[in-house]
């Protein structure tokens, strides 16, 4: 591998098994998502990325971290306690920061790459 070869990753899931999770019980509202994750960069001061997706269901969500998402596919709903909701589909782009509390509905299966620093 070259000096610049360990300065760059591709976000591809070829090779990488993913971790198989899905929301704490007592988060889920509807469904029984299960999640995939394949993480393919992660440093010691608390960056990760790499590809996520989900099944459908509709969970609690409660970020401590900052995260940048593109949706590759499926479509899913964001929705802010006490606010609207929002329709994320393939080619949307969000960040979400920390303290933002809501719901996860995906409605169909969604992928995303994701970038967290927590």
């Amino acid at each position: 591998m070259s000096e610049i070869d360990s300065l760059w990753a591709r976000i591809e899931a070829a090779g990488i098994e993913p971790e198989i999770g899905g929301p704490a019980p007592d988060r889920i509202v509807s469904g029984r998502p299960v999640t995939r994750t394949w993480t393919i960069e992660e440093t010691s001061d608390g960056l990760y990325a790499g590809i996520w997706e989900a099944d459908e269901g509709e969970w609690q969500v409660d970020y401590s971290e900052w995260e940048f998402f593109h949706i590759l596919d499926g479509v899913s709903v964001l929705t802010a306690e006490g606010g609207e909701a929002v329709t994320l589909s393939a080619g949307d782009g969000f960040v979400i920061r920390p303290g933002f509390k809501g719901t996860w509905r995906v409605v169909s299966p969604t992928r995303k790459h994701f970038v967290v620093k927590v």
